[in-house]
């Protein structure tokens, strides 16, 4: 059975998606290391960053999906 990403998602996702590019924006402006060593700051937490994007979504659709499931028992 297949499911629809709602709007709110969507805009939470980006907003996560802003936030985190914000977040590295500042880094590395104001970053005291040097330029060879934020780089490779940044590539080594960049598998941390999607891991932690890829659970927060999933959590959002299980809640979803929990919240459609608890709507569908209340209307039968």
């Amino acid at each position: 059975m297949g499911y629809c990403t709602s709007n709110s998602t969507k805009k939470v996702i980006g907003a996560l998606m802003v936030g985190a590019a914000i977040g590295v924006g500042l880094g590395i402006l104001f970053s005291p290391a040097k330029g060879s060593e934020v780089r490779k700051s940044i590539a080594d937490k960049s598998g941390d960053w999607g891991d932690t994007i890829k659970e927060k979504f999933n959590d959002l659709v299980d809640k979803f999906r929990k919240e459609a499931d608890e709507a569908k028992e209340q209307m039968s």
